[in-house]
């Protein structure tokens, strides 16, 4: 109230100073979190005031739904500076529908451990706990395990969090997950995360005798694998399950990448690979995948994995496409289903991709369908008769018009 009957007064941007400070003492885990620059004379008092007036008229009382309410405004305005941010806008935001085909995938339950080592903005563990919430639980009951090394990033995470009544251990700065793991002992129950991509002098030469190379160390000029093994190290050793967003090259990438490749596939903890359409990120027309790996695997599907081509599932928009709900429905289902679909997914042994090099594209495995060859002289007869009957409409028009 203090803030609203202050809206329209020039001291309208030291108000919420003093507001933000006064949230941060009553709520330690928000200390140097919240912005405190709305004093600034860059920014316009008027645009500033306009803002707490719409945020005066909406019903922010303490319910679920305000949360949601509040929680969804803030996502729209986290996506809004990625859209404008482009391509650098993948590093804080993954586009909500690959999260929520991530978490229908793996489904999280209640009282479980969910981590993303390079967190971003929190976005995962958003649609955890609506996930959760949905399935007669409470989005409180999950615990959640980030770590993000930018510093504006992180603090964006710790409101996102916040905002939506999520107790997350973001740990007490934000911190290089490679050289400075702020959840070295945990081992999570789910491991969602979009690590950015071909990540390059990323220190591997500091790291090369790492426990967490089990599979083989990562190459210098690039760190996909290298977030992965890390992964696959804070994973729980029963039914710890993982999904992991990645440029498609580390399917089929030679050298160092295909020997881990090979190691994963031999040890047989990848359940699934699935690859997306493209134009799906903001700011790139790259086209990703992501791999499903879980510790135990279930005993039908032991030796075997899923290879699902989903680059045609997708909403096309001008800008940028998207997952909508039925698509998101359609890839589940080609994951829960388990079975062969012609144009879409194939179940394939490891034999079979031992013979192909270990090369882990969908593609590659997947029976399309084929169109049937017609006879190049049944086509030529069909054009020959087409030519001559524009030809007699086009004289019998003339014979029309001259009449």
């Amino acid at each position: 109230s203090k803030i609203a009957s202050a809206a329209h007064t020039p001291e309208i941007g030291t108000v919420i100073d003093d507001a933000m400070r006064a949230i941060e003492k009553e709520n330690t885990t928000l200390k140097n979190v919240l912005p405190k620059n709305y004093a600034s004379p860059d920014l316009d008092k008027r645009v500033l005031g306009e803002v707490v007036d719409l945020f005066t008229n909406m019903d922010m009382g303490d319910t679920e739904e305000s949360k949601d309410l509040l929680g969804r405004t803030y996502e729209y305005c986290i996506q809004q500076f990625a859209v404008y941010e482009g391509v650098k806008g993948g590093e804080f935001y993954t586009p909500a529908s690959i999260v929520k085909t991530i978490v229908a995938i793996l489904k999280p339950f209640k009282n479980c451990r969910v981590y993303d080592p390079c967190c971003g903005s929190g976005g995962m563990f958003v649609q955890s706990a609506k996930f959760i919430q949905a399935h007669s639980g409470k989005r409180g009951e999950i615990a959640v395990y980030g770590q993000e090394s930018n510093a504006d990033t992180w603090k964006m995470a710790k409101m996102n969090m916040a905002i939506r009544g999520i107790d997350a251990d973001f740990g007490p700065y934000q911190a290089d997950t490679f050289f400075n793991d702020l959840h070295k002992t945990l081992k999570a129950d789910f491991i969602m995360a979009n690590p950015p991509f071909n990540l390059s002098n990323w220190g591997q030469d500091k790291l090369k005798d790492d426990v967490r190379w089990k599979y083989g160390t990562p190459p210098a000029g690039n760190a996909n694998y290298a977030w992965i093994q890390h992964m696959i190290c804070s994973m729980s050793s029963g039914k710890g399950r993982m999904a992991v967003v990645m440029p498609q090259g580390i399917l089929f990438r030679g050298n160092q990448e295909a020997e881990i490749r090979k190691q994963l596939v031999e040890s047989d903890l990848i359940e699934a690979v699935v690859t997306l359409g493209d134009k799906l990120f903001y700011g790139t027309g790259l086209s990703p995948c992501f791999l499903i790996i879980r510790r135990m695997k279930q005993a039908h599907h032991s030796g075997r994995i899923l290879m699902i081509d989903g680059s045609k599932i997708l909403t096309q928009k001008r800008a940028q496409n998207i997952l909508e709900e039925n698509d998101i429905d359609r890839l589940y289902s080609l994951y829960q289903n388990y079975s062969d679909e012609e144009d879409y997914s194939r179940i394939v042994t490891l034999q079979e991709i031992r013979d192909k090099e270990y090369n882990l594209s969908p593609n590659r495995y997947v029976v399309y369908h084929k169109e049937e060859i017609r006879p190049y002289a049944e086509v030529l007869a069909e054009f020959k008769q087409a030519y001559e009957d524009v030809k007699r409409l086009e004289n019998e028009f003339s014979l029309l018009i001259n009449a």
